[in-house]
């Protein structure tokens, strides 16, 4: 699990003073870019070194509460699967202990010029499964 910390801006908020929906969106996609470079891993660096890069192929949401102006936030990230072209997850943005969404996310990785699907490279493979063991 990968735990990161985001705080509620202004900018976040919608006219009644909660995040609105499409920012949770956001502070999982920071978690999950922070949770590559805590793997050692530059996104900026894969399109330019590995010519691959990730996207969202298919994500489920649930909104249970809502985030306001000012609150300290954590977006919590699991791997649930990883095959050979794909990374599944599930995230979960907290406010102190109480859960405000969750989401399952499918990323996939393409090739940086085609936009084809491409096998993640096998040392990205590795870091993942050493997360997976953690």
């Amino acid at each position: 699990m990968h735990v990161f910390p985001i705080r509620v801006y202004y900018e976040d908020t919608d006219a009644g003073g909660v995040v609105f929906y499409a920012n949770y969106l956001k502070f999982m996609e920071r978690a999950r870019t922070e949770w590559l470079r805590t793997k050692g891993v530059s996104q900026a660096l894969l399109v330019t070194h590995e010519r691959i890069m990730f996207i969202v192929a298919k994500l489920d949401m649930q909104y249970i509460a809502p985030a306001k102006l000012d609150q300290l936030l954590t977006v919590e990230t699991y791997i649930t699967f990883f095959g050979r072209a794909s990374l599944h997850f599930k995230q979960s943005v907290f406010h102190k202990k109480e859960l405000l969404a969750q989401g399952t996310i499918k990323v996939g990785c393409v090739n940086a010029d085609t936009l084809r699907v491409q096998v993640l490279p096998q040392s990205l493979v590795e870091r993942i499964k050493l997360t997976i063991q953690e």
